[in-house]
């Protein structure tokens, strides 16, 4: 079946030529490339940074976090069963934070100090509302009593290796030690009778939780251990828990169910509380980010306009013949909205392959860059992960494909109306 005149005129005009407004085509197809490639690689990348974000701060922290106000929670497994009764709740584990101090003891080489946080979980609870015993960077994460997994960024940075053994001293053997030191000086001066030494720990294994702050900070040990390191018996500081259905709605609807079951003596955070700020601003950032990127294709339309424009002075007595021959007015706009479409589609097609391309080579290429460069340009310590991620969400592609083409349409409006309203007898007489 034979084209359409003005198609196969179009395609016509479009062959490569030794002309500067070949060069200019040219131009205008790359110019729609880059900026449709631009903008669904940052796009891809930044709901892959939102989405993996979000399954990270859920993987570790869960979906909701109860905690008695100022005090520890005694009574946890009596609560976890009062909120594990809700069929929409999946699982509910413990946890405890205390604050430590950390001694190294090197086989070879001086000690190192440092303050850090300890988490103590249940282990066979904690398997339920927690991912991070699966990612393993070495060793083993099954816990038994002193022993305790380590961030492997706070493990590089100490030089702390699997099989190591650690000196912890926390918050409450100081306590002792100052107690003890008041007794002997009521009791006349001397020594304290007893000095509380440091608790020894075995390194099972370096895990990696997903986010650098986590990584760089957080110590795992078991829940009794931890107890014993804080002073508190048998409390807990708070209970986890993890939802049938994580979406945000179901989440909101039942951190108010939890809230108002188990009293207001409890407070009930929601992993959205805890990150709305930074969760916003990154929905806000994707969004302004668009914007700014889109402005590439505008250039190229406006690449598009120019060239069609200087194409229609250069054609004038080509279409003034037309006109003579008994071509309407729209069948010549028709002519050079075709050439405006046939480059946006070959420039939104050849970005839609070259992004495609990127994001597939993202962290190869990123890798590259980064031995070119001599420094880290997706440092860990500041975007939390160690590469770099990205979701390819075909709603948006299709957005971005479909305004980027719809503009190249629109830029060949302007030459097709000066085109479609030139008169023959002018055209020819212009010649």
């Amino acid at each position: 079946m034979p084209l359409p005149f003005e198609l196969a005129l179009a395609l016509r005009y479009l062959r490569p030529k030794r002309t500067f407004v070949s060069i200019i085509t040219l131009i205008c197809i790359a110019g729609v490339m880059l900026g449709v490639a631009v903008l669904i690689i940052v796009i891809s990348v930044m709901t892959g940074f939102d989405r993996q974000l979000r399954e990270q701060l859920i993987g570790f922290s869960a979906h909701l976090r109860v905690e008695q106000r100022g005090q520890p929670i005694n009574d946890w497994r009596t609560l976890a069963k009062q909120i594990e009764s809700d069929p929409r709740v999946r699982a509910v584990s413990p946890y405890i934070d205390v604050p430590v101090l950390i001694e190294t003891e090197p086989e070879n080489g001086t000690p190192v100090s440092f303050g850090t946080i300890i988490r103590g979980v249940d282990p066979l609870l904690e398997a339920r509302t927690s991912s991070f015993t699966n990612r393993m960077v070495e060793g083993e994460g099954r816990l038994t009593p002193k022993s305790v997994l380590i961030g492997y960024a706070l493990a590089d940075a100490h030089r702390i290796r699997v099989g190591d053994r650690i000196a912890v001293y926390s918050a409450a053997a100081f306590s002792k030690l100052k107690a003890a030191r008041e007794r002997a000086r009521k009791a006349g001066g001397g020594e304290p009778d007893e000095v509380p030494l440091a608790e020894d720990y075995r390194v099972k294994g370096l895990v990696d939780f997903g986010l650098n702050d986590l990584n760089a900070n957080l110590i795992i040990a078991s829940l009794p251990d931890a107890q014993d390191l804080g002073g508190q018996a048998d409390g807990v500081q708070g209970l986890k828990v993890m939802l049938s259905h994580p979406d945000m709605e179901e989440t909101a609807v039942m951190q108010r169910a939890v809230s108002k079951e188990i009293g207001p003596e409890y407070g009930v955070l929601s992993w959205m509380n805890e990150s709305r700020d930074f969760l916003n601003a990154l929905a806000t950032e994707k969004t302004v980010m668009f914007f700014i990127l889109f402005f590439i294709v505008i250039v190229a339309a406006f690449g598009i306009m120019s060239a069609l424009i200087t194409f229609v002075v250069q054609k004038t007595r080509e279409i003034g013949m037309l006109k003579a021959l008994g071509a309407s007015p729209m069948s010549v706009a028709t002519l050079f909205l075709a050439q405006s479409l046939i480059v946006g589609v070959l420039g939104v097609a050849s970005g839609f392959l070259l992004g495609m391309l990127a994001l597939a080579y993202r962290n190869e290429f990123l890798a590259l860059m980064n031995r070119l460069t001599g420094f880290n340009l997706f440092p860990p310590s500041v975007y939390q992960f160690r590469e770099l991620p990205a979701q390819i969400v075909p709603s948006d592609v299709c957005i971005i494909c479909t305004v980027s083409l719809f503009s190249c349409l629109i830029a060949g409006l302007i030459p097709a109306i000066r085109a479609a309203w030139l008169q023959p007898v002018e055209a020819l007489r212009h010649e």
